[in-house]
């Protein structure tokens, strides 16, 4: 008998699971409103080093969100969807082309409090190819494996002087991800990789996100 593989190491077995209940995740859009501006993100799993993996990316020293942990992707230009935005965005920052058949799905759409409603759309690449990051827009590129993303430890929830609780998304001993980026990849998780069903829309920002 054939042992069915496991999606959190295995791809291709992802992609089928990925696309399974993304399908039957109905995801929430932040309505328009005077002010609003909105972007699109890539979770782009890809196999590095032999397991599947989500590239996140450290941001330029410069600029917004200077030197903060992020997702490939950007604000939408004049007449794109934010799926068209976050495949453009993927090839102007890290040099990797996808096309509307690689996006297995969508997640919700995040209010940031930076005034952007940024859109996360799911994309899996057999062969990314080479990694060419934009020196002006990207310090460095990093690969989150399925596996710790989806271990116990990495979610951790830090109470705040007002009630709340702040999400920290530990990937390695030095990559503590906040919201937005933390949210949209906590989602990714539970969603995702988990089945749960999850909402982050009120997820607790860090001052400095309001950038």
């Amino acid at each position: 008998m054939t042992v069915p593989l496991d999606p959190l190491d295995d791809l291709t077995a992802f992609r089928g699971v990925a696309a399974e209940r993304l399908g039957s995740f109905e995801h929430e859009t932040v309505p328009d409103k005077p002010g609003l501006r909105r972007a699109g993100v890539v979770l782009c799993a890809v196999e590095h080093d032999g397991a599947p993996a989500v590239i996140v990316i450290k941001r330029a020293y410069r600029g917004r969100n200077a030197g903060q942990w992020g997702l490939p992707g950007g604000r939408l230009e004049d007449g794109e969807t934010p799926e068209e935005a976050a495949l453009r965005e993927l090839h102007e920052e890290i040099g990797v082309r996808a096309g509307p058949g690689d996006i297995v799905g969508r997640l919700d759409d995040f209010p940031a409090t930076s005034g952007f409603s940024i859109t996360p759309v799911v994309v899996v690449l057999d062969d990314p190819g080479p990694l060419t990051p934009s020196p002006d827009e990207v310090h460095s590129v990093h690969h989150a494996t399925l596996r710790k993303l989806a271990a116990d430890d990495t979610p951790r929830w830090v109470p705040q002087p007002d009630g709340g609780r702040l999400l920290q998304m530990w990937l390695a001993p030095q990559w503590r991800v906040h919201a937005p980026t933390g949210a949209l990849l906590w989602q990714f998780r539970e969603v995702v990789l988990l089945g749960r069903h999850a909402r982050v829309a009120d997820f607790v920002q860090p001052d400095w996100t309001r950038e």
